[in-house]
C-alpha cells in the first residue's frame, strides 16, 4: 500500500533548530520523528511511501534514501529549483506537493494514507482504513477529540450525525467553536481526489481541497480516534515532547541506552564519576559525554553525545543537543542546540552574537580563559538564574 509523507515545510516556528535540519528530522531521544512514521507506516503494511521535500531536502534524503533499512521503498518529489548554483526551495503546498507527483506518474493509484512529518502518532491506521472504506469515503480526516479550553489552539471539524463534514473552523475562539473534535493532519484519501486539485500551483489540503470538497458535496468524512498524537509544530512542543518521553509518558518511545541507575540512562563510554555529580532522573546522557566532577543535573533532562558538562554547571528540566559545553551555568527548562540557547516558551539568545560563546560553546573548541569582566557577567547570569 502506498503512503504520502508532507515534509517540504520550513518549520519557522520551530526555529532556530529548523535553521540547518528540517523539521521531520528534529531529533526525538537521538531519532528523527519522521522515522517513527516511517515505522508506524510499515507496522500496517504501508511500504510504499512517497515524500515530498523542499527546505534542506538533501537532510531528509541522505538518512532515508530509499528505504531500504527501514524495510520500505522511498521516493521524492523536490519542489524548488536551483539558483546560481544554490538549491531553493519552493514548497507547492501540501495538496500541490500530491498533485506533482500524480502529473509526474501516476502513483496515487489506489487508496493512500497522507501524514505530517511532524509528529508523533501512535495510531491504528489498519482501523481507520477499514472505516474510511466501509463509508465509501473519498477522503477521511482523522480527528482527536480535546478539551473545549484546547480548541483555540486548533483546526477544529465540524460534522454531523453521520460524520459526514460540513466545516472547518481554524483556530476558533473557546465561545464560537462548533466541536471539539481537531484535524491531526492524518487523511485517508481515494485516487480520485487529486482531481481537485489544480496542477502548477500552490494549494493546501487545509485551507483549499478540503473547502472545495465540502462545497461539492463529496464523500468527506471524519472519524474521532483516542490515540497518543504529539505535534511538534513549535519550540514549547517540542520541548515538552522531550520531556513527556522521559517521563515515560509517550508509548511508542523508548529511552536508549543502558539504564546505570533507576531513571539514569547512559550511551557507550560516558565519562562521568557518578560519586562526585549530582543527577536526580530521568536523565538520558548520550555517549562519549563528559561530566564532571561537581556538576548537577536534573530531570527531565536529554543530553545528547559528545557534550561536556563542567564543574558548576547545573541543568534542570533542559535538552542540550550534541557536541555542546556548558561552563560554570544554571540552566533550567532551556534548550542548547548550536549556538543558540532556547527558552523553553521559544524566547532565543544567539550564544555568539551576545558573546556568551565561553559560557556555552561547542565542545570540540579549546577551552577559553575568561576575563575578570566576564567572570563578573557569569556570576550575574548565575544569580538572575
Amino acid at each position: 500500500m502506498k503512503a504520502m509523507i508532507l515534509a517540504a515545510g520550513k518549520g519557522t516556528r520551530l526555529r532556530p533548530l529548523t535553521n540547518i535540519m528540517p523539521k521531520p528530522m528534529i531529533p526525538i531521544m537521538q531519532k528523527p520523528v519522521m522515522e517513527f512514521l516511517v515505522e508506524l507506516l510499515r507496522q500496517h503494511g504501508f511500504d510504499q511511501i512517497m515524500v515530498n521535500v523542499s527546505h534542506l531536502s538533501e537532510e531528509i534524503e541522505n538518512y532515508f534514501r530509499d528505504g531500504q533499512k527501514f524495510g520500505v521503498q522511498m521516493g521524492y518529489s523536490f519542489e524548488g529549483s536551483i539558483v546560481n548554483g544554490q538549491l531553493v526551495g519552493e514548497a507547492l503546498g501540501s495538496a500541490g506537493g500530491l498533485k506533482k507527483i500524480q502529473d509526474f506518474s501516476p502513483f496515487f493509484d489506489d487508496t493512500f494514507v497522507v501524514l505530517c512529518g511532524d509528529a508523533l502518532i501512535d495510531l491504528d491506521l489498519t482501523a481507520v482504513l477499514k472505516w474510511h472504506k466501509a463509508k465509501k469515503s473519498m477522503a477521511t480526516v482523522v480527528m482527536k477529540t480535546v478539551s473545549k479550553e484546547e480548541v483555540s489552539s486548533y483546526g477544529v471539524v465540524v460534522t454531523d450525525e453521520f460524520d459526514r463534514i460540513l466545516d472547518f473552523q481554524e483556530k476558533p475562539k473557546v465561545e464560537d467553536a462548533h466541536s471539539n473534535n481537531i484535524n491531526t493532519g492524518i487523511y485517508i484519501f481515494e485516487p480520485e481526489v487529486l482531481n481537485y486539485i489544480p496542477s502548477g500551483q500552490e494549494f493546501d489540503i487545509g485551507s483549499d481541497l478540503f473547502p472545495k470538497l465540502v462545497a461539492e458535496g463529496a464523500p468527506f468524512y471524519a472519524i474521532a480516534m483516542d490515540f497518543e498524537w504529539v505535534d511538534i509544530g513549535k519550540v514549547p512542543d517540542y520541548w515538552q515532547a522531550i520531556q513527556d518521553v522521559l517521563l515515560g509518558k509517550i508509548n511508542n518511545v523508548n529511552v536508549p541506552g543502558h539504564e546505570v541507575s533507576p531513571g539514569i540512562f547512559t550511551g557507550l563510554n560516558v565519562s562521568v564519576n557518578w560519586d562526585k555529580v549530582e543527577v536526580t532522573g530521568p536523565v538520558y546522557i548520550g555517549g562519549m559525554t563528559h561530566i564532571e566532577d561537581g556538576a548537577k543535573i536534573v530531570g527531565p533532562t536529554m543530553i545528547g553525545p559528545n557534550c561536556h558538562i563542567c564543574k558548576g554547571a547545573a541543568v534542570e528540566r533542559s535538552v542540550i543537543f550534541e557536541y555542546s559545553r556548558l561552563g560554570d551555568v544554571r540552566l533550567v527548562d532551556k534548550l542548547v542546540f548550536g549556538r543558540y540557547c532556547v527558552d523553553k516558551t521559544g524566547a532565543t539568545i544567539d550564544i555568539q552574537a551576545a558573546a556568551l560563546d565561553w559560557l556555552i560553546t561547542d565542545a570540540r573548541q579549546e577551552q577559553q580563559n575568561h576575563t575578570p569582566l566576564e567572570t563578573s557577567l557569569i556570576e550575574s547570569i548565575k544569580h538572575q538564574s
